[in-house]
């Protein structure tokens, strides 16, 4: 048993993988200094990492009594204290960064100081036999545990709303921007000027919203439309302008339900901006209304949803992972169309 250890990381949405690693590192040293990459630097290669407090918090809530045998420091260069710690005998990674504490044993060496113990823990793969991390979080691909967002039922076939799920969405889903019915563009600027900044995707569901956007000059990057308002055929759309998108797709789902057509399209226009930033106009036969239950599940953390609520405004919702939680389960509530 080793009496220091050392270990080093963003540990971002701390998750199953990062469990694993600390798990393995507290079998063989009686103590871990946790090295947490500062959030000066994590910020540098993505913004939507929480904040070092945040960080530290979560690894300390997940390791319960073990926390005690965990010390947290500020990590600012890319070794830290490794190449000189004078105490520590063991280092813990994972197979990816092997090749790092390679480079500190060398350059401890050089210091006359012995090479630490490198104690090298695989990957947790999720699901889809991927391996778990912080980036997919972020991106929305897998939850903490390494699981999908969508539940396989949704993917099979045609499923329907139940009352219970249908009066659970009768509230809002999000913050009401409030505005007149007949100038949406009041409600709507109040939104751009809350949102503009955000990580995006801004996607919007239903022609009133999308028309909107386009009224204003700030298309949205995923736009979903039925020609419809209140379920009844609206002269306005035709008025959108799909040339203002990288791409338009054609998709199904009939009033009341979700089909694989509906996910098909959203997933492809997903992955598109995801790599590219490739914006989507998808036009529905049958009624978008259900389509953010869908969307916050495949959306990266830090999106933003957008719907109208007839008489009263815009709903806003950003993507987080408490947002994709809520919808998995209210789909894991739909039933399959007989």
């Amino acid at each position: 048993m080793h009496d220091v250890g050392l270990i080093g990381g963003t540990f971002d949405r701390f998750h199953a993988g990062h469990l694993s690693l600390m798990a393995a590192g507290l079998s063989k040293c009686s103590s871990i200094e946790a090295w947490i990459t500062s959030d000066r630097m994590a910020h540098s290669k993505d913004p939507r990492v929480n904040s070092w407090d945040a960080r530290v918090r979560e690894m300390k809530e997940a390791l319960e009594e073990d926390a005690s045998r965990v010390t947290f420091h500020v990590l600012d260069d890319n070794h830290g204290p490794a190449p000189a710690h004078a105490d520590a005998t063991a280092i813990v990674c994972t197979d990816e960064t092997r090749d790092e504490c390679e480079k500190i044993n060398r350059l401890r060496e050089g210091s006359d100081l012995s090479p630490l113990h490198i104690i090298s823990v695989a990957h947790v793969a999720a699901w889809d036999g991927e391996s778990i991390s912080s980036s997919r979080i972020r991106a929305g691909e897998i939850d903490r545990d390494g699981q999908p967002w969508i539940p396989e039922t949704i993917r099979r076939g045609r499923a329907i709303l139940t009352p219970q799920v249908e009066a659970e969405l009768k509230q809002p889903f999000g913050q009401l921007f409030s505005g007149p019915e007949d100038d949406p563009c009041v409600a709507m600027t109040e939104v751009l000027a809350h949102v503009e900044w955000d990580s995006g995707p801004i996607i919007a569901v239903g022609d009133v919203t999308v028309r909107t956007l386009q009224d204003l000059n700030r298309p949205a990057d995923i736009a979903l439309i039925d020609g419809l308002t209140r379920r009844e055929p609206w002269e306005g759309a035709d008025a959108i302008n799909p040339s203002l998108y990288d791409r338009a797709l054609r998709c199904s789902s009939p009033a009341g339900s979700l089909t694989p057509s509906l996910l098909e399209a959203c997933e492809q226009a997903m992955d598109s901006w995801k790599e590219d930033q490739v914006t989507h106009l998808i036009q529905v036969e049958g009624e978008e209304d259900l389509a953010p239950l869908i969307l916050h599940p495949l959306a990266p953390l830090g999106a933003v949803v957008l719907y109208g609520q007839p008489g009263k405004g815009v709903v806003v919702r950003r993507c987080g992972e408490d947002a994709k939680q809520r919808c998995r389960r209210l789909l894991s509530d739909f039933v399959p169309a007989e």
